[in-house]
């Protein structure tokens, strides 16, 4: 067979499978294999004409070689899963799906026809349900009620059946070793929170008050000249907005004076004491429909406290895995260098009580140590001494 034989027969091929007589197709694609000249792209036109037909040896082999000549052949990938999905074998279609979701995700800037979006789509939705029936599979066989499952077990079902990612500590600023990955912490384990919860009564009502003056108020995100723009959302944005009763370790004067209450109230709670730093404590303001995406926070040696004030409806909290309802009166108590995000997604204003405390697994000598580096931290200027 000649060059121009050749482009005849794959021609031939080409407009058999566009006409939808995928035998024809396959009969061309053959006999340009069969001769050794088959490329990549014959390959893939072999595989949809025996995906079409039902061919799955020949498939098999016309995706085999696609995948030699580029492991990452996005449309390989999936027509892989495809047949493993199709013969009963969720767990390898699932590999071959998820390579080829992520190998798609990676190829930012590059436009894939639509057919092969059209795949993608399917892998997805086909890798959801597998997931499902993966997890019920693990469900029914350790016999285990889904309502009354431990909770810390309950997410590792859910990782392991690939409906929640690993979620762990990342905090932006300074990582410090061998602290728990906890989300939220029971606060019935902390003595202090009970008199907080005590006190929400005489702060909503000081809250109250600030929000029928609010000056003192500024957006709770506000660009730095002396750093680059990270990109935040609500930057400057007084969408969400807050009214600092403690920042950069010291009282703001104005503010604190009027709300006496809180100011009492957060005695109790044990607030890192570093110079130019903590305690950190504010009223967290969010405006309705606001979401606040989801980030990270710069230490892992806190937990931030939440204490609702102002709360409508369909106010929401996630830290990592775990979403909980925002509750006026409940204190919420999180790791915040692990991903979280909050929603308003009411009609009327959502205000909290927000401030951080010492993490509980951290003793004595550490707080003193991690006081000590942080505050040399904010002192450090390599021009001194020069």
């Amino acid at each position: 067979m000649d060059q121009a034989q050749l482009e005849a027969t794959a021609r031939k091929g080409f407009d058999a499978l566009n006409r939808g007589d995928a035998g024809a197709a396959r009969a061309a694609f053959q006999a340009i294999i069969d001769i050794g000249r088959a490329t990549p792209q014959l390959w893939a036109l072999m595989a949809q004409a025996c995906e079409r037909l039902g061919d799955a040896t020949t498939l098999t082999q016309a995706l085999d070689q696609m995948l030699a000549a580029d492991p990452r052949d996005i449309l390989a990938l999936t027509m892989k899963g495809d047949l493993f999905l199709k013969a009963g074998d969720d767990r390898a279609a699932m590999g071959w799906y998820n390579m080829a979701l992520r190998t798609a995700a990676q190829s930012q800037g590059q436009t894939l026809p639509q057919p092969l979006i059209d795949r993608l789509r399917r892998a997805e939705a086909a890798t959801a349900a597998a997931a499902e029936r993966f997890e019920a599979h693990l469900l029914s066989t350790v016999d285990a009620d889904p309502g009354t499952l431990n909770p810390r077990f309950a997410e590792s079902l859910a990782i392991l059946a690939g409906r929640q990612e690993v979620q762990l500590q990342q905090p932006t600023s300074f990582y410090y070793p061998g602290l728990p990955q906890i989300a939220f912490y029971d606060t019935t384990e902390f003595d202090w929170v009970a008199g907080l919860e005590a006190a929400y009564p005489a702060i909503r009502a000081e809250v109250e008050a600030v929000m029928a003056d609010p000056s003192g108020m500024a957006p709770y995100v506000q660009a730095d000249p002396t750093r680059p723009n990270r990109g935040h959302a609500l930057l400057d944005d007084p969408r969400w907005s807050a009214f600092h009763l403690y920042e950069g370790g010291q009282p703001v004067a104005a503010n604190a004076a009027r709300c006496p209450a809180t100011m009492a109230a957060l005695e109790a709670a044990p607030l890192p004491r570093i110079a130019g730093r903590s305690p950190m404590a504010l009223f967290s303001i969010l405006r309705p429909h606001t979401h606040i995406p989801p980030h990270w926070g710069m230490l892992n040696t806190r937990l931030i406290c939440h204490l609702p004030l102002i709360v409508p409806d369909n106010c929401r909290l996630r830290v990592g895995n775990h979403e909980r309802s925002v509750e006026p009166g409940k204190v919420l108590l999180f790791d915040d260098s692990v991903e979280h995000e909050a929603w308003n997604d009411s009609d009327a204003v959502r205000v909290i009580l927000l401030f951080e405390v010492w993490r509980p697994e951290l003793a004595a000598d550490e707080r003193a140590a991690l006081t000590s580096l942080y505050e040399a931290v904010s002192l450090y200027s390599p021009s001194e001494g020069a």
